[in-house]
């Protein structure tokens, strides 16, 4: 049970379901409109709240717990990771050339090398720290081969017999190079496609010391193969696995925790909230007289969690907490708001220079798709720290006119004029303003299309793009659904948690409207005994 009793309890539900599998799992893992566009735009709390949630009573912890939450919490992204990311590789660590970890370890070496080289060179030689190399060939490359591989196995077990090359080490009959040659044609022969130009290399080498130097540097590559093959192999099966692994560890880190919701539960109290205000808007009358409470619907927890994503579109990474639940996801939000900021960009420049140009212009695919490829590799640093808008805009605006201009003439239409020139350019100038009438209209539309495409259940074909983003269609579908395929996922794994919250969320607003109509009740029954009085 979890420590704190306001929070979701998701183990009970489901601990004796596929428990077997579960286990693999972990032991793989551990080895290997206007409005809508306002509310989600702004990212500030509701100002019915504070600026940040209650923290849960602080509980002290010791170490112990403290590692073994590390432990879990990293199993958990790296699940997450190779799950989500389907280009997801493990890399070979290659240290800074500068950093005082590489120095130590280049002198650890050097100084490890030096000594082989010297036992081999004196007279008779020294075999001791060979075979201990060799051994250690031996393991990785026992651990490369596959539980069918048994004549590769019996191979080397037989060439690479410690006890047999001990002896012969001792009575001088040990030949060390026909041993390196066996283990360079076994390298060739377990290693992947990859690697066979790097192995091939290796019988180029004729001195012993650097030879088994530079074979311990290709092991070191394939032992990187080997589990990224790994990873691939485990995908199809931590696929299956991997909603109920990451919930299972995240309750896990709630019970020791159990402020893990925190900004979980402000950031969809937020968006139920801002929900809630835009039907209450919505349902006031025309002629500006009191709407009824009791006609406002409490909105669907579909549609809030569905908002609250949308708001992450908008999230102020800087100033703001990320909610916990998508932590893992952060720098995904990121990326897809950078690109939805680059296409809000694109498409107002598109929307405003079409709608200055002459009719037939737009029309013509070719010069659409020319233009649009100019401005986005105009805009391809937007994320750098140096990117100036307003100096790429004014770049963006010469181009376009020009492009324009050399348009019309080839279809024999009037060419622009200066002042048609001038005011297009500072129209698309003027988009550089988060308020520019044209960017917020766009802005919007972009935000309609992602929150109809979640409400249609990632269903085919896409909702129908709003006009005026024609041109970035087929950018802002490929967008979509990257977004949606995220959201569904972290759906499937954390509904429950934020089914719980909204449900909590919805009794305490119902209790409070109660209580409200219990208050203007008895306001009202006062006013009509005074009423009375004054008649008599």
């Amino acid at each position: 049970m979890s420590e704190n009793p306001d929070k979701p309890n998701i183990n009970e539900a489901g601990e004796s379901k596929s428990s077997d599998s579960e286990q693999g799992l972990e032991d793989a893992v551990e080895g290997s409109d206007e409005a809508l566009q306002k509310n989600i735009k702004s990212g500030s709390p509701s100002t019915q709240r504070m600026q940040r949630p209650h923290p849960s009573p602080p509980r002290f912890v010791t170490v112990e717990e403290l590692l073994d939450t590390a432990k879990g919490v990293a199993n958990m992204a790296l699940a997450h990771e190779i799950v989500v990311n389907g280009d997801f590789r493990i890399k070979p660590v290659e240290l800074p050339e500068d950093s005082l970890e590489k120095r130590v370890k280049d002198i650890v070496h050097k100084a490890f090398w030096d000594c082989l080289s010297v036992q081999l060179s004196e007279d008779p030689p020294t075999y001791d720290h060979a075979i201990k190399l060799v051994g250690e060939i031996k393991e990785t490359l026992l651990s490369f081969l596959l539980p069918g591989h048994s004549r590769l196995r019996n191979q080397i077990m037989e060439v690479l017999d410690l006890d047999l090359i001990k002896q012969e080490a001792e009575n001088g009959a040990l030949d060390i190079s026909k041993l390196a040659e066996f283990i360079i044609g076994m390298m060739g022969t377990v290693c992947a496609p990859a690697r066979d130009e790097e192995v091939k290399k290796l019988k180029d080498i004729k001195e012993i010391v650097p030879l088994f130097r530079a074979i311990f540097s290709v092991l070191d590559l394939m032992k990187v193969d080997m589990a990224n093959f790994a990873v691939t192999s485990i995908r199809p099966h931590l696929m299956q696995q991997s909603v109920e692994y990451e919930r299972k560890k995240f309750q896990q880190l709630l019970e020791k925790q159990p402020n893990s919701l925190d900004f979980v539960t402000q950031w969809l109290e937020e968006a139920a909230d801002d929900l809630m205000n835009q039907k209450y808007k919505n349902a006031l009358p025309a002629e500006g007289g009191a709407a009824d409470s009791g006609d406002s619907p409490m909105p669907n927890p579909v549609a809030v969690q569905n908002y609250a994503y949308l708001k992450l579109l908008k999230w102020d990474h800087l100033q703001r907490p990320f909610p916990e639940t998508v932590l893992m996801d952060q720098a995904r939000f990121q990326e897809l708001q950078l690109q939805l900021e680059q296409l809000t960009i694109l498409g107002a420049v598109l929307l405003v220079t079409f709608s200055m140009a002459a009719p037939g212009i737009s029309s013509q695919a070719d010069f659409a798709e020319k233009l649009k490829t100019i401005v986005k590799i105009l805009l391809t640093d937007a994320h750098l720290p140096s990117f100036h808008l307003k100096d790429a805009l004014t770049t963006i605006g010469e181009k376009v006119c020009l492009e324009v201009s050399g348009c019309l003439a080839l279809c024999g239409l009037t060419p622009f004029t200066t002042e048609k020139e001038t005011v297009l350019k500072g129209q698309i100038q003027a988009v550089a303003s988060p308020d520019d009438p044209i960017r917020r209209i766009i802005d919007s539309r972009i935000l309609i299309f992602l929150e109809s495409y979640l409400a249609s259940g990632h269903q085919k074909p896409l909702p129908t793009v709003p006009g005026g983003l024609g041109p970035v269609q087929k950018e802002l579908e490929e967008v979509a659904v990257k977004f949606v395929r995220l959201v569904n996922y972290n759906k499937m794994v954390f509904s429950p948690y934020y089914d719980a919250i909204l449900i909590r969320n919805v009794c305490c607003v119902m209790w409070s409207e109660v209580i409200l109509k219990l208050i203007l009740k008895d306001k009202s029954s006062v006013v009509s005994l005074e009423g009375n009085k004054s008649s008599f």
